[in-house]
């Protein structure tokens, strides 16, 4: 079996086992469409001795906010393998090839969304995004608030809009930084419209895009700067009772609409598991995370257990600034705490605390180690409003 990156004869048979592993069926013109924008670069495959391709994914080149930075990140998407070719150990080989070239990329941290929670947590990654789900009658929306402000129709262009989204998005763990082909391609290529809301001073706060069919409003994307521009934004969706009695959209696990509401029993609300993180690179991703600052400098000694990346597979002494700023290095003899990549991942990516970690058993060492961990990592929510 031979791992390689793709090339441009490779398109036919990687959309061919794509069509049949995600079960769609593109048109002549849609084929021609995808050739077009087929990046060999970014896909790999597993490949048998006649170079016929068995298994495949992707690694796209994103950003994602963390702590309010912008760090670069492999999202992994489009796994899939030939039935023929399953329990050959084709994407163990190709996700421990992508773990590398990530590393390679300065990609010390990477996201998907699985198929089974359980098959990559094998491999690593854990979950670190949840999302909240709303479905909402029209008539439970509180009634029209005079707002200091106005909604109004803007175009529908990721720059119209994307100054507004990056300062909401990056007060939150996971989001994507998006680019104009992003934007373009992934987010405004659905139907809908944009309508977004300007404060007294003339200044966008919030904007909604969102479509109204068949007596449904379906937010796609969305964006509030504070609670003045949430709460106009969902008066201007209560306006909207006379032509939609339901509206549907997703928001972050720490959303609190329904108690906001006069009778928040009759929301339906329902959390999902969403995407998985992982760390690729524990002393790289040390360097560059924004941790809370303190009186003084400290040190902790943990021992990572990382199966599929061996570099992390180690014991690091993790020095702190008084401004945040750390560094992690690997070192020897006995470690403070202890833990997988699966929990430090947790940790630092998604919103399980140190403490709670601890208590879990997830966590191992002293609980003075604990509570460093505690003091140190900040507590962010974790919130991804693409798919990929």
């Amino acid at each position: 079996m031979q791992i390689r990156q793709l090339t441009e004869r490779d398109f036919d048979e990687q959309i061919s086992l794509s069509e049949f592993a995600f079960q769609y069926r593109l048109s002549a013109d849609e084929r021609d469409a995808k050739r077009e924008k087929f990046r060999p670069e970014q896909s790999w495959g597993a490949f048998d001795e006649q170079d016929r391709l068995l298994s495949q994914l992707t690694i796209l080149p994103l950003e994602c906010w963390v702590g309010g930075r912008a760090l670069k990140m492999g999202g992994i998407a489009g796994v899939s393998t030939w039935p023929e070719a399953r329990r050959m150990n084709c994407v163990t080989q190709l996700l421990a090839n992508s773990l590398s070239h990530m590393r390679e990329q300065g990609q010390t941290i990477s996201m998907l969304h699985p198929f089974s929670v359980p098959f990559y947590r094998k491999f690593g990654w854990e979950l670190t995004i949840e999302q909240k789900k709303y479905e909402v009658e029209t008539a439970l929306l509180p009634k029209r608030k005079d707002e200091p402000g106005r909604m109004e129709a803007i175009d529908k262009r990721g720059e119209s809009l994307n100054e507004l989204y990056e300062t909401f998005a990056s007060t939150y763990q996971g989001a994507l930084k998006r680019d104009a082909d992003w934007w373009a391609n992934r987010v405004l290529v659905k139907p809908g419209r944009v309508s977004a809301w300007r404060n007294e001073g003339g200044a966008l706060e919030g904007y909604l895009f969102y479509e109204a069919k068949e007596g449904v409003v379906t937010v796609r994307d969305w964006a509030a700067l504070n609670e003045e521009a949430r709460s106009a934004l969902w008066t201007f969706l209560a306006n909207h009772d006379s032509m939609a009695k339901t509206i549907r959209l997703e928001a972050p696990i720490d959303d609190g609409l329904s108690f906001l509401l006069p009778d928040p029993r009759g929301v339906r609300q329902e959390v999902h598991s969403y995407f998985m993180s992982r760390i690729v690179d524990v002393e790289g991703f040390v360097r560059q995370y924004p941790f809370a600052e303190a009186p003084a400098n400290e040190e902790l000694t943990i021992r990572v257990t990382d199966e599929h990346a061996p570099w992390n597979h180690n014991v690091f002494k993790i020095t702190w600034e008084k401004d945040g700023t750390a560094s992690a290095a690997a070192t020897e003899g006995e470690a403070e705490a202890s833990c997988h990549i699966r929990a430090l991942a947790a940790m630092l990516l998604g919103n399980r605390r140190p403490q709670w970690l601890y208590r879990s058993g997830l966590l191992a060492g002293s609980p003075e180690a604990a509570k460093l961990l505690e003091r140190r990592i900040p507590a962010h929510t974790p919130f991804l409003p693409d798919f990929f």
